[in-house]
């Protein structure tokens, strides 16, 4: 009589279980994580009425850790699987051009963010209320930006490490460690950068050095004569941007439903997760296929074939368990911390009905920017994850406030 065994992962994705259940582990690290960023928002909710704007600047500050980073794990993968990595500090090798390539991305970004941002806060003027001003957000952006990614530049080359050592798959895990990592530093980092706002000249005189400085980093990167880290600087920045200013977006939909948030204190603890669950999803895929672009295993055709087919069907079996971890988890800690919530059936139902509608995004943007990008002969490593995460903020704002409505979280 054959021996009947449980096989949720195997049975459904055969030798794809390996894969799926290193990104699982990542995956419910990366939820965890973030459920502690949505506490630290709810216990920030002071602070959050005292600086109007700050909740819309938010998710592209934090969205744009893993917009740096997450392409950094994917160029560092491609670099170990192609043979070409090596572990150096010289600016002159694939590690040295990399990092500073990334470091010189966060500054440049987070100047240009705060000035963005500026511009969407007075737009929505929540309540009628000024919002704070462009010098105070290029500060916030800035230190508290740079304090986040060198903490996320240490996770990621760590995580480099650990894949060279342990035989870990960098694409599996590093999407949804890194978006952890980001949601975790980033909140605390913007909340002490706080304290040197609304400084009068002092301020300001730090916003002016700030965005001199960042001219002046730009200038020299573009000069270089290290060729990886100006196609890296030249390709991202752009995308950047433009994810930048999509976060930005995303934060106005949560900027104008602010009274829902803060009447319903555990929507704050569980955003994040919901959010960075979705881009780390997303950002598993995109690394994966990039990965397999490289090295010719993926074709990008109109419809997805072989394992890219294998890699999206990881993605929605991910999805499902994943979300009602979320959704349980902030429930019960919720619950237990004196949180205000809707109830815990409602949750599960927000986060999953959302969940689902999100991966199916996020499954068609990863491949389909995949396959746009390498017709038009870019580096799918530089693109694919900022280009999920950032229509990903937009949607997924947007879907987790229509998911609300739908299960009448008024």
């Amino acid at each position: 009589m054959p021996r009947l065994t449980w096989r949720p992962l195997g049975g459904l994705l055969g030798s794809a279980r390996g894969d799926a259940s290193q990104s699982l582990v990542a995956l419910m690290l990366s939820a965890t994580t973030s459920l502690i960023t949505g506490f630290t928002i709810a216990g920030f909710e002071s602070t959050l009425r005292q600086f109007p704007g700050l909740l819309l600047f938010i998710p592209a500050a934090i969205g744009l850790r893993g917009n740096l980073f997450g392409p950094l794990g994917g160029r560092l993968s491609t670099a170990i699987r192609t043979g070409t990595f090596s572990w150096t500090w010289r600016l002159d090798s694939t590690l040295g051009q990399n990092v500073s390539a990334t470091m010189a991305l966060s500054l440049a970004a987070a100047v240009c963010l705060g000035v963005v941002a500026e511009a969407f806060a007075r737009i929505v003027r929540v309540g009628g209320v000024d919002p704070i001003g462009m010098a105070d957000f290029i500060v916030v952006s800035v230190f508290g930006g740079t304090i986040a990614s060198l903490v996320v530049l240490m996770i990621t080359l760590g995580l480099a490490v650990g894949s060279a050592r342990f035989g870990w798959d960098l694409d599996n895990v590093t999407a949804p460690l890194v978006s952890a990592s980001g949601d975790f530093v980033t909140l605390p980092a913007l909340v002490l950068a706080t304290t040197l706002i609304r400084q009068g000249w002092l301020t300001r005189t730090l916003a002016a050095l700030l965005a001199v400085l960042a001219i002046i980093v730009c200038a020299l990167i573009i000069r270089s004569t290290m060729k990886v880290c100006r196609r890296i600087f030249k390709e991202s920045l752009p995308i950047l941007l433009g994810a930048g200013v999509l976060s930005l977006i995303a934060g106005l939909t949560l900027e104008a439903s602010i009274d829902r948030f803060l009447a319903f204190t555990v929507l704050l603890v569980i955003l994040p997760g919901f959010l960075s669950t979705g881009g780390a999803l997303g950002g598993i895929l995109s690394s994966r296929l990039a990965t397999k672009v490289h090295l010719g295993f993926v074709e990008p055709t109109a419809i997805p074939q072989g394992e890219a087919r294998t890699d999206i069907a990881i993605t929605f079996v991910l999805a499902l368990p994943i979300y009602v971890f979320l959704a349980v988890l902030a429930g019960l800690v919720a619950g237990s911390t004196n949180q205000t919530s809707p109830g815990l059936l409602v949750l599960i139902a927000v986060a999953v009905t959302g969940g689902m509608v999100v991966t199916a995004f996020v499954a068609a943007v990863s491949y389909y920017a995949t396959l746009v990008v390498v017709r038009f002969g870019l580096d799918p490593d530089n693109h694919g994850i900022p280009i999920v995460t950032a229509s990903l903020d937009v949607v997924g704002a947007s879907v987790f406030v229509g998911a609300l409505l739908v299960w009448g979280v008024a």
